[in-house]
């Protein structure tokens, strides 16, 4: 009679505390990995073409260039497990990289030879377009292969076997680890290097000649000009031209200045434009200006360019207080000396 309490009593707790299996998860049903990556593009569209910037581009678009065409391409030649057919994981990965690369090369070697050229939108066009048809292929290869014999991700390999949360916040904590290492140095290796930013302004002619402008003026004579300005800053900028028409003097090396009459102002918002080393100059923005003066005299006429919007000024007042202080604040300028009669 002990013996039977005591053998229910052992079977009892049996039920209450199983023997757990071990943690795991593994996708035998689909191909989890593959459709992954095709929504991982599919993602990347939208965030390319609304300019969506920052980390966010970076993280979704390096695997979208270095890891996945590879990684279809090989999935659609070998659906199955490591055996006479198939290749392991490690393999799978190393290969991916390498032939990413290889893809991408081969599609811009390509597309340099279509009237759309190696832009990004077609860049990115023509990789989306790689990644759905082979993943299409891939997909299609894996459910007719034997269901044994298919390949799946293994990530039983990866989980911890233990039930502890905080085992499994420090394994996410090191793969997400290991992504970022392999992430920054590609980073660090195909973003262009920041040059020298500066900002462009010119003055000429409207044939484009700076040998004939003007300098001997009669009051009220009309001049035509053209100003002109090119952003190498690498961001986008507001300027502001202000035109002012000075009159100065100079004394034992310092500038006194008698009069400063505010003539017109040029507000312009202007994108990075890069700098072209290789084929002719070409110019960003001009402006036809005209101006005449009403006053006889000795005059510089200034062309002071600012990186942000000023404040606005009155026609032909005297700032002759202010002159010092704006003109040294002036991001960059150009003048004319005139002698009108």
């Amino acid at each position: 009679m002990l013996k039977n309490k005591i053998h229910f009593f052992r079977r009892m707790s049996s039920k209450r505390n199983p023997e757990k299996p071990p943690s795991y998860i593994s996708f035998k049903k689909y191909p989890v990995d593959i459709i992954f990556c095709i929504v991982w593009s599919l993602i990347l569209a939208p965030i390319t073409f609304l300019e969506v910037g920052g980390i966010i581009r970076i993280i979704i678009g390096l695997p979208f260039i270095f890891f996945i065409p590879g990684y279809i391409l090989i999935f659609a030649l070998f659906p199955a497990r490591k055996t006479d057919r198939g290749i392991d994981v490690i393999e799978r990965i190393a290969l991916s990289f390498g032939l990413s690369i290889a893809i991408i090369s081969l599609i811009g070697l390509g597309l340099n030879y279509t009237p759309w050229g190696i832009r990004l939108e077609s860049i990115l066009l023509s990789i989306f377009v790689f990644v759905i048809g082979v993943g299409a292929i891939a997909i299609y290869r894996w459910f007719i292969s034997p269901p044994e014999k298919r390949f799946y991700l293994p990530l039983d390999y990866f989980l911890p076997k233990s039930e502890s949360k905080l085992d499994r916040v420090l394994t996410v904590i090191v793969l997400i680890s290991l992504i970022l290492a392999v992430a920054i140095p590609i980073y660090v290796i195909i973003t262009p290097k920041i040059g020298e930013q500066f900002t462009g302004i010119y003055l000429l002619e409207l044939d484009h000649k700076t040998e004939e402008y003007p300098r001997n003026l009669s009051v009220g004579e009309n001049i035509e000009g053209i100003i002109g300005i090119i952003n190498h800053e690498y961001k986008t900028i507001n300027y502001t031209i202000e035109i002012w028409l000075i009159n100065q003097t100079t004394e034992e090396n310092q500038t006194i200045y008698h009069h400063m009459w505010y003539m017109n102002k040029i507000n312009i918002t202007l994108d990075h434009t890069p700098i072209n080393t290789e084929g002719p100059w070409m110019p960003q923005w001009e402006y036809n200006y005209n101006f005449s003066i009403n006053r006889k005299g000795n005059f510089k006429l200034a062309f002071l360019l600012f990186t942000n919007q000023t404040e606005q000024y009155e026609y032909e007042k005297d700032y002759k207080n202010i002159a010092e202080q704006k003109i040294n604040n002036a991001y960059r300028g150009l003048h004319l000396w005139l002698t009108v009669t």
